[in-house]
């Protein structure tokens, strides 16, 4: 069975692991260079200082998936808006992880009084973009050749939530 609950900084290491995953094998991350532990603590760090939630999908106590949030843009007009991010692991994807990953953010959405969620999604990541869309997402921006990675031009789509 899998539970969500907020990250610890114990869960780091594993959601590290995820992360260099993500960035080594996919195109949900525009990074090229996998992160070190340094990297990802202070990550955490700036997500509790920010008062942006971390969630963790646990199955038989490891971490399998994590969700947050975190400013859009940094401008002050922007500060009502945020942008989430779902990263599940590689032998867990495809089961329903991300989706249970999706409500937690959308919850602290609306306990923190945001007014919008923006999801930047690869524009050939139909898993991701089909998840936003069954809860309401809806496309909004689809930019061409914005991206660079694996030898080749990606687009990217914004599709937005207005909680």
């Amino acid at each position: 069975m899998v539970t969500i609950r907020t990250a610890t900084e114990e869960d780091i290491p594993t959601l590290l692991e995820i992360y260099n995953d993500i960035i080594i094998n996919t195109t949900a991350v525009w990074h090229e260079d996998p992160h070190t532990l340094a990297m990802r603590q202070e990550w955490f760090a700036v997500k509790k200082e920010q008062g942006f939630p971390v969630f963790a999908a646990v199955e038989n106590d490891r971490v399998i998936g994590f969700s947050t949030m975190g400013p859009f843009r940094p401008w002050f007009g922007y500060r009502y808006t945020v942008e989430n991010s779902v990263y599940v692991a590689a032998n867990s994807r495809g089961k329903g992880i991300a989706k249970l990953l999706m409500q937690p953010i959308i919850n602290a959405a609306k306990e923190l009084k945001l007014h919008a969620i923006v999801a930047g999604i690869e524009a050939t990541n139909e898993a991701s973009i089909a998840l936003h869309q069954k809860f309401g997402f809806v496309e909004v921006a689809h930019f061409k050749e914005v991206g660079f990675k694996f030898n080749r031009w990606m687009d990217l789509k914004f599709l937005e939530l207005i909680v």
